[in-house]
């Protein structure tokens, strides 16, 4: 199959919890973490701020098991179903869209947190 990757070599990836639908994340993987997501059954990203893959949850533990993968129309985006331990969120929550805006504009956190992040993210 022929993806089409942008200028920079990366693809979007849209991560889904496969039990409840919700999208997780979107992240960017170039073609080195899209292999390693598929032969390896867990989800790589392409850390644009480090530049360089990175198993999702490689430093807190909440690593995304991958059940299903999807292509767009296009092939200009990836879908990973996944199945989630803890929480996608380096916040802390479930999913990283937990901040829910009205009508007016106005923000509020719409779940609550599963994990303290500043138990988990040392000083890098």
């Amino acid at each position: 199959m022929k993806l089409n990757f942008n200028e920079k070599g990366l693809i979007p990836a849209i991560i889904q919890d496969y039990k409840t639908g919700k999208v997780l994340t979107l992240c960017y993987m170039n073609e080195d973490a899209l292999n390693r997501s598929l032969a390896e059954g867990k989800i790589c990203v392409f850390r644009r701020s480090k530049n360089k893959v990175m198993l999702k949850g490689e430093v807190s533990g909440n690593i995304q098991a991958v059940r299903e993968v999807f292509v767009d129309c296009c092939n200009n985006s990836v879908l990973f179903k996944v199945e989630q331990k803890t929480a996608a969120c380096h916040d802390g929550y479930f999913t990283c869209y937990f901040r829910k805006i009205d009508k007016d504009g106005n923000e509020k956190i719409a779940e609550k947190r599963v994990f303290n992040p500043k138990d988990v993210y040392k000083a890098e």
